[in-house]
């Protein structure tokens, strides 16, 4: 749920039953979210406790606190969202809060919304011909995309993610062993979804390889490549590329890397100050783009360029090319160590 609604649920913990109520009113959504400083989660409410405490004898003047559930079931910002709705059925709950491991509310899901997920226009195109030499013999009978987490490909997983975000039109794009790939997923068919495919008869890039779609989309596509799991709402990443005009938009990460000596600085020969092993923040690209038709009109068909290459002549052209701060849990799984540690989390 966008960030401006979820919030019309809250309602600071010094409020009276009345308030409350209007606070139901006013979001609709059938449970408050009472808060203390900093949106940290006291407890919720909703109509059944304030029935019942009008018939223990409070009246509208009385402190909200009198009426709140301290101990909701609440679910972290990792959590799979048909995770979620499993629980959901299982507890007979028509809302969840997300809450942060430091009881921050940061979102809030409404089973009606993952229920009646709206279909999207929008593609989404996974690169999936990379060779995965890094993976060495894991690679040689089987493509990348192909390797098994947690029981199925890890494209299997890419694409049921993204399904539950309304995204039902695929294309794979593949190139080494791609039979392999086409023969496994087919039409799609058997995931409720559309799967075509565009063929490389050599490698092109990770953006180089979209100058092959026939006609160019009316709506913004997701690309993502192949060997990338991760928690992140997709439909989240093409809402913030819509609100904010973008042509081509890139999810980032933060990465932090810690200098293994103490840094002098200096000015000319004079040291000017220390600093012992620094922390040096930077973004890195996460794999994941939203690129608008005007952005694959730059690309020169059959002609190898890669995502940085794109955006960089994007922003040649003066078009607007955007970060997406991403903070779940996301792993590229490049090499041996990445592919085990999927096994341990997926599993």
């Amino acid at each position: 749920m966008t960030h401006a609604v979820w919030r019309k649920a809250m309602l600071p913990e010094h409020s009276t039953v009345q308030e409350a109520i209007a606070c139901l009113d006013r979001s609709a959504m059938q449970i408050v979210l009472v808060v203390t400083t900093g949106d940290v989660l006291v407890g919720t409410v909703t109509d059944g406790d304030i029935r019942r405490g009008l018939l223990r004898g409070l009246d509208l003047s009385s402190p909200v606190m009198s009426v709140v559930n301290r101990e909701p079931l609440v679910v972290p910002p990792q959590m799979g969202r048909d995770t979620v709705l499993q629980l959901m059925k299982a507890n007979s709950l028509h809302h969840f809060p997300v809450v942060s491991e430091q009881k921050v509310v940061v979102d809030l899901i409404l089973i009606n919304e993952l229920l009646a997920m709206q279909q999207r226009a929008n593609t989404m195109i996974i690169m999936a011909g990379g060779k995965g030499t890094r993976l060495g013999e894991l690679t040689q009978q089987c493509p990348k995309p192909l390797l098994p987490v947690a029981g199925k490909p890890m494209l299997e997983h890419i694409i049921e993610r993204a399904r539950l975000d309304g995204i039902h039109r695929f294309v794979l794009s593949v190139h080494y062993l791609g039979h392999m790939i086409e023969e496994y997923f087919g039409d799609g068919s058997r995931w409720k979804v559309t799967i075509e495919y565009l063929r490389e008869d050599k490698p092109l890039g990770t953006a180089g390889a979209l100058s092959l779609l026939g006609t160019l989309p009316e709506q913004p596509v997701l690309v993502t490549n192949g060997d990338v799991l991760t928690d992140i709402r997709y439909g989240d990443v093409l809402d913030f590329h819509d609100r904010n005009l973008a042509h081509a938009t890139m999810a980032v990460r933060q990465h932090e890397w810690q200098h293994q000596f103490g840094v002098v600085k200096t000015r000319g020969i004079d040291i000017t100050g220390f600093e012992e092993k620094p922390v040096l923040k930077t973004h890195v690209n996460a794999g994941i783009y939203v690129l608008a038709p005007v952005a694959l009109a730059a690309l020169e068909k059959g002609c190898y360029c890669d995502m940085p290459s794109l955006f960089m002549r994007l922003h040649e052209q003066g078009q607007r090319i955007i970060a997406y701060p991403m903070h779940e849990p996301w792993l590229d799984v490049g090499r041996p160590d990445d592919l085990a540690k999927a096994q341990r989390e997926y599993s």
